[in-house]
């Protein structure tokens, strides 16, 4: 996939990943409908592929989940170069969008949350305070209930992916219903896809 990137679309990418930084209330995850629609659906500067793909080998690499923006922007940057047949100029466009959607991701939400916090720890008795925190809780759920559903949808053939379906509803439950380690299940899951029956 080739594209065009002006300077001006590079300050587009960094000024619409500072607002989503803003709102990635539950993690840079949460924001992951968002950037599909800027990304994929509006700009064409990343394909379904490309965007699923991001999101799937951050999650399964180890390291902080943040990772995901980092290969959207890998992916936005090589695309902007002609994809890796365009060489090294293709490369340091790469690099140059890494740096880019992580600034934009990292910085504002940084800041805000270091000063958030710093606020928060000594007025933590206040009603609104507590308030604040109880009425989060399900923004949170909520738009990464939004993200799994994103995720999922790239899967067309609901017929042949039942078991896969099945799948998440099973470890959907268990998170929510039982004390069982996240690591337990994703195992579980791996196990099961490498054995071929999801």
């Amino acid at each position: 996939m080739t594209i065009s990137l002006a300077p001006a679309d590079w300050l587009d990418l960094l000024a619409h990943f500072l607002s989503l930084s803003l709102l990635a209330v539950g993690g840079a995850i949460s924001t992951a409908p968002d950037m599909h629609r800027y990304l994929v659906d509006a700009r064409h500067w990343l394909s379904e592929g490309q965007f699923t793909s991001s999101i799937a080998l951050a999650q399964a690499a180890p390291g902080p989940n943040v990772l995901f923006v980092a290969l959207m922007g890998w992916n936005v940057g090589l695309n902007a170069g002609g994809g890796p047949a365009g060489g090294w100029p293709a490369y340091g466009l790469a690099l140059l969008g890494v740096a880019i959607t992580l600034a934009g991701m990292l910085l504002p939400s940084c800041v805000l949350t270091y000063a958030a916090t710093r606020w928060a720890h000594k007025n933590r008795e206040l009603r609104a305070v507590r308030a604040f925190k109880a009425g989060m809780s399900p923004i949170v759920v909520a738009l990464l209930i939004a993200t799994g559903w994103l995720l999922t949808g790239a899967h067309d053939q609901p017929a042949r992916d039942w078991r896969l379906w099945a799948l998440t509803a099973m470890a959907t439950v268990l998170v929510w219903r039982t004390r069982l380690h996240l690591l337990w299940i994703i195992g579980a899951g791996a196990m099961l896809g490498a054995l071929g029956w999801v």
